[in-house]
């Protein structure tokens, strides 16, 4: 389901499928937070293969946002149409950082 690689001191976490719903969302959540358990605290979600996400996974994206708590930053990349419409229609965009791409996220996390 996800795909992770250092870059700079921020571990980028691609998500290889593309949904996050009801079926998928509780084993998103569980690999998210065994990255965010081994230490890392600068994550970029690379959600470029997303195709649609419901409120079960914008529910596990919150609650990997408060795992990581004040010590940590979790940027979501890459996220296009239907994706980046809900972020903003649920006013996640307030929540998450949201960048074009995995490039510009990992660029502001590691300065």
């Amino acid at each position: 389901m996800l795909s992770t690689d250092l870059r700079d001191n921020v571990l980028v976490v691609r998500v290889e499928e593309k949904r996050i719903d009801a079926s998928k969302a509780p084993a998103f959540k569980d690999e998210m937070t065994r990255c965010i358990d081994a230490g890392q605290n600068q994550i970029v979600l690379d959600m470029s293969q997303v195709d649609f996400i419901d409120s079960s996974g914008l529910g596990a994206l919150v609650s990997c946002l408060k795992r990581l708590g004040p010590r940590g930053s979790l940027a979501v990349a890459g996220a296009t149409g239907a994706v980046s419409r809900l972020f903003t229609l649920t006013r996640m965009d307030r929540v998450f950082a949201l960048h074009p791409n995995v490039d510009t996220a990992v660029e502001q996390l590691s300065a």
